[in-house]
């Protein structure tokens, strides 16, 4: 009977240590739960601009970010090379766009004319030019595609000056006084290749960058948005509001 009673026991021991482990692991795994997924830490990480995909598709993708990006190096590098020779040419030896094409087809038209008549006395064929001609299908594409830039941007403006959004119609204001300020500091072409070099570079460097990048930005756009509230709360709410806003509060 007493071994009877001790087997018990044991039994009994035995069945409580396995419920408290049951119910340690039942316990940790609730907690497993409760952390966040991986997934969901990544979705709330800030991002620039508050993009949610990669640096390429915010591109538009394709052979543009790829140059953009320098996935091709050589592509990359000849396309800011030319732009380099264009700005020199233009800008630094006061080269004319009309004086340039002129001599370009001069050039091209007598090394071409001199080959084709070479050709005839070393016994050699004459060289095979190319037929051009402009697609129509990409030519249309393109107006379509400038065409519903323009209207939306004409939309765009059409929205601000209707007075709906003051945020928008400050911020639109503040960045064509800036783009005002640089316009006067340089020409066209100027700013048109500074822009290109700022393409070739800073997507580079913030994809290389971007885990150091964002957090910083997040620090800075927190400070914009608080001091952004300070002057709304002092200085915007102050504004006497139209007619038609006291109507629809009526």
């Amino acid at each position: 009977m007493a071994e009877h009673e001790e087997k018990k026991h044991e039994e009994s021991l035995m069945d409580r240590i396995a419920e408290k482990i049951q119910a340690h692991d039942s316990s940790s795994s609730d907690s497993d739960n409760d952390k966040p997924s991986e997934s969901t830490i990544k979705a709330k990480v800030f991002h620039l601009f508050g993009r949610e995909k990669p640096v390429h598709h915010v591109l538009g993708g394709g052979k543009p970010a790829d140059i953009f990006l320098w996935r091709n190096k050589k592509i990359s590098a000849g396309a800011l090379g030319v732009a380099t020779v264009i700005w020199i040419l233009f800008e630094m030896l006061e080269y004319h766009l009309l004086t340039l094409v002129c001599h370009l087809l001069i050039l091209a038209l007598a090394l071409l004319f001199l080959w084709s008549n070479a050709a005839t006395f070393v016994n050699k064929s004459p060289p095979r030019i190319p037929e051009v001609q402009i697609p129509k299908d990409p030519v249309m594409e393109f107006a379509q595609a400038l065409r519903f830039e323009i209207n939306r941007a004409f939309a765009v403006l059409r929205d601000i000056a209707s007075g709906r959004d003051l945020k928008k119609f400050l911020s639109v204001i503040a960045g064509l006084w800036i783009l005002s300020i640089v316009g006067s500091w340089c020409n066209f072409l100027t700013l048109f290749y500074i822009v290109f070099v700022l393409l070739h570079t800073v997507p580079v460097l913030y994809e290389k960058y971007e885990d150091k990048v964002d957090p910083f930005a997040e620090k800075a756009m927190h400070e914009i948005k608080k001091q952004y509230a300070v002057f709304d709360a002092k200085v915007l709410r102050k504004i006497p509001r139209g007619p038609l806003k006291e109507k629809k509060k009526d």
